[in-house]
């Protein structure tokens, strides 16, 4: 299909069709291949004006925190209130075989079959940040469709994997009740990027659960404090992060959760912060992109694949320093381009 022929049926098609041309944009977007990016790119400048308007949330946690099962009940749950959901689960790809399980739709059971959900399962494909490549691209395919909440299920927890915080309207973090004491929860760079913060399994062992709640706030609030986190807690037109329990598997808190939710968008709507922040995503967005586009030039330059097997090695066998080897082929990058220009 035609990019014309995908804006269509994103816009106009009914529902199979619609979720057929989500499924092969997505693929369009996702693919490497030189003539694909070309199409993808026509793409995404017709979708722009059709896009903007769903509200973004991006929901991480460690492994076994129970993300897929607070999905599903909150994807419910805000379809019975009359939303459309969409949701793009980030699978991590294994270092060794490079694949991907992509097994968050059989643990969506109920939602991965509505009618009024979406959703897309994709690998990170190596990708730091905890998201996949074109994450970002993939929303705008979800928001032209007119899915009114786009969520971004990342593939775990680390100082690295906030990439997900830079591109979506409020970022939630997701703990256990027994996730270790408040200097532990301080210690998460994490911590700072979080507007909501979301104890799971409270139903488990309450007192453990709000035990964890408070040692969380006094972590919050100590960050705050500092006002390095851009939560400056004297500040009162400013959204200051929050800690809400609930357990998922028993659907329970799901209510005050996006009751919390909505509190943050209100907020951020009055005082400024919401258009700011898409603006600051935009750019990182198109950074991103120029950097990644960079070192795949990098790569590809004759020069540098005529230098770099020698270098390897030599680096490998501890005869030259990696930061030499680096800077001969940057230069050697450099020459190339100056030479071209």
């Amino acid at each position: 299909m035609s990019p014309v022929q995908l804006l269509d049926g994103l816009l106009h098609g009914n529902a199979a069709e619609q979720r057929r041309a989500m499924a092969k944009a997505i693929t369009l977007l996702e693919s490497t291949r030189v003539d694909h990016r070309a199409l993808a790119d026509e793409l995404l400048t017709a979708m722009l004006p059709h896009t903007g308007q769903s509200f973004r949330l991006g929901i991480s946690g460690v492994p076994g925190v129970g993300k897929s099962t607070f999905i599903e009940a909150l994807g419910l749950y805000l379809i019975g209130q009359g939303y459309r959901v969409a949701v793009l689960a980030v699978d991590p790809s294994s270092t060794v075989s490079g694949g991907s399980i992509l097994g968050d739709k059989t643990r969506m059971e109920l939602l991965s079959v509505h009618e009024r959900a979406y959703i897309r399962p994709s690998p990170s494909s190596g990708t730091l940040g905890g998201v996949a490549e074109k994450t970002r691209e993939s929303m705008l395919v979800c928001e032209a469709a007119g899915y009114d909440i786009v969520m971004v299920e990342t593939v775990g927890v680390g100082q690295s994997e906030t990439a997900v915080a830079n591109m979506t309207d409020m970022f939630v973090l997701m703990q256990l009740p027994n996730a270790g004491d408040d200097l532990q929860a301080i210690k998460k760079g994490v911590m700072e990027l979080a507007d909501l913060v979301v104890i799971n399994k409270a139903d488990i062992d309450a007192i453990a659960a709000t035990r964890a709640e408070l040692q969380i706030t006094s972590a919050l609030q100590l960050l705050g404090m500092h006002g390095g986190s851009g939560h400056a807690h004297a500040d009162t037109t400013l959204w200051h992060p929050k800690v809400v329990q609930l357990s998922a598997l028993l659907n329970q808190g799901v209510d005050s959760f996006w009751a919390a939710v909505s509190e943050f968008k209100d907020l951020q709507t009055r005082n400024g912060r919401w258009a700011l922040r898409r603006q600051h995503q935009a750019l990182s967005w198109m950074w991103e992109r120029i950097d990644a586009g960079l070192k795949q030039n990098f790569r590809t330059q004759a020069r540098v694949q005529a230098l770099l097997p020698q270098l390897s090695q030599q680096v490998a066998a501890g005869q030259l320093a990696a930061s030499t080897a680096a800077r001969q082929l940057l230069s050697a990058y450099e020459t190339k381009s100056q030479s071209a220009e």
